[in-house]
């Protein structure tokens, strides 16, 4: 009987064992012991991630970040990570989640586990200004007498080569190298996200036009490790809250409706 009891019983603690093993090795408890919620991201992507004129990082995917820092009661540290190497970083520890108006794709889905969408965007077209009246959308730019121009590894590289392949694409290291190219006449269109076309031409009108009706769906997700139930089921819960009370609002207001932060980065 003595045996049978003492078999029952660690049966029942095994569940209780396994459940504080994976809590130890979950990067939400490793945040929490280290003090430092560690955010992967690269500049240069307004109005999600930038520099301000005193060399600072800030925007909108930095402004929820030191919202999560403070729900968690830790500090905040960015890393700043080329886009080509982000998802590498993050799986060798670099640091803990990547905030950097990433779209949820199945082939990154493979590699990293995703929150659940904080926004929904899509791909749009800036062209050149002597294309207006010719190219009203980006169905017309499909055509060998186009030259596009994109951010390499982005959705936006996939979209153009997806939708315009008898196109010459071309790819560029940073958004404002590629869109430079239209500016300056030397290609006929810059496919990328809508909200950064949007604020770029705001601040550059001379020269182009924009094809703003998103046509791709690409919703954007915080990445993080596999294998972490813990920490994606804060971030969900996060999110919510952040949306329940507010809070997102208030950001999407200040980075996407107003332009008062240009001032900042100009």
């Amino acid at each position: 009987m003595r045996r049978l009891l003492l078999a029952l019983g660690m049966l029942l603690l095994a569940p209780l064992s396994h459940s504080n093993e994976v809590w130890d090795q979950s990067t939400l408890n490793r945040i929490l012991q280290r003090g430092e919620l560690r955010v992967g991201l690269e500049t240069g992507y307004m109005p999600f991630e930038m520099r301000d004129k005193t060399g600072d990082i800030i925007g909108f995917d930095v402004d929820i970040a030191k919202q999560m820092a403070r729900a968690m009661g830790v500090e905040l540290k960015i890393v700043n990570t080329a886009w080509d190497g982000i998802i590498p970083a993050l799986l060798t520890d670099k640091f803990d989640i990547v905030m950097a108006g990433m779209t949820i794709t199945p082939q990154r889905n493979l590699q990293v586990n995703f929150a659940e969408p904080y926004m929904v965007i899509g791909q749009s077209v800036l062209i050149r200004s002597g294309l207006e009246g010719k190219v009203s959308t980006y169905r017309d730019l499909n055509s060998d007498e186009y030259t596009i121009v994109t951010k390499l590894g982005t959705t936006g590289e996939i979209a153009a080569r997806r939708y315009l392949s008898r196109a010459k694409i071309l790819t560029f290291e940073s958004e404002s190298e590629a869109a430079l190219e239209v500016r300056n006449g030397r290609a006929d269109a810059f496919v990328y996200d809508f909200p950064y076309n949007a604020i770029y031409l705001g601040e550059n009108p001379e020269g182009l036009a924009h094809l703003d009706e998103p046509f791709t769906y690409e919703p954007l997700g915080w990445a993080v490790r596999k294998g972490d139930p813990d920490f994606l089921n804060w971030l969900d819960n996060f999110l919510r809250q952040i949306r329940g009370d507010g809070t997102y609002d208030a950001l999407y207001k200040r980075w996407f409706e107003s332009t008062r932060w240009m001032k900042d980065v100009n």
